[in-house]
């Protein structure tokens, strides 16, 4: 299993519970092509393949261009993304979790690099507050009732 480098000298944490079923949330948030309609921090995003382990995707927020690779995926549960993006490696773990009529989102993320270094305190909430933001907008996207319905018509139909 991948995880955040846990001696990185930013490192940030975050949970959220979201009132939607569990396909709702995965699949709002891994329709990478699909971030910038629900999360205003992120101006463009897309694909570079499928999204599987080895796969990549390139996506631009706060003026900063990423490429990032997958490094693990389980659907439903797990994704593992990372790579260099001006100077900081990141390593950005999310897992989702049913629990009763809410889904429980946990992130933590790593970021290492001179430029970490450098401002670590000031990156670190930057990063938590990107993380924050992230997940209050996935939160209201999935709660939406036509996103809900949506999930619930295709499981039933399965």
């Amino acid at each position: 299993m991948v995880t955040i480098d846990e001696t990185a000298p930013v490192i940030v944490r975050l949970g959220i519970g979201i009132h939607a079923p569990l396909a709702t949330v995965w699949e709002l948030h891994t329709d990478i092509a699909g971030w910038p309609d629900w999360n205003t921090d992120i101006e463009e995003a897309g694909l570079d393949g499928p999204l599987l382990p080895g796969g990549s995707f390139s996506w631009r927020t706060h003026g900063l261009a990423i490429t990032s690779t997958v490094h693990e995926l389980v659907h439903g549960r797990r994704i593992v993304w990372g790579g260099p993006a001006a100077g900081i490696d990141g390593i950005h773990v999310w897992t989702f979790e049913q629990g009763g009529d809410r889904v429980v989102v946990r992130t933590e993320e790593s970021w290492s690099g001179a430029p970490v270094d450098a401002a670590a305190d000031e990156l670190r909430k930057a990063l938590h507050d990107s993380l924050d933001n992230w997940l209050s907008r996935l939160k209201a996207r999935a709660e939406r009732p036509e996103f809900t319905d949506r999930a619930e018509q295709r499981a039933q139909a399965a």
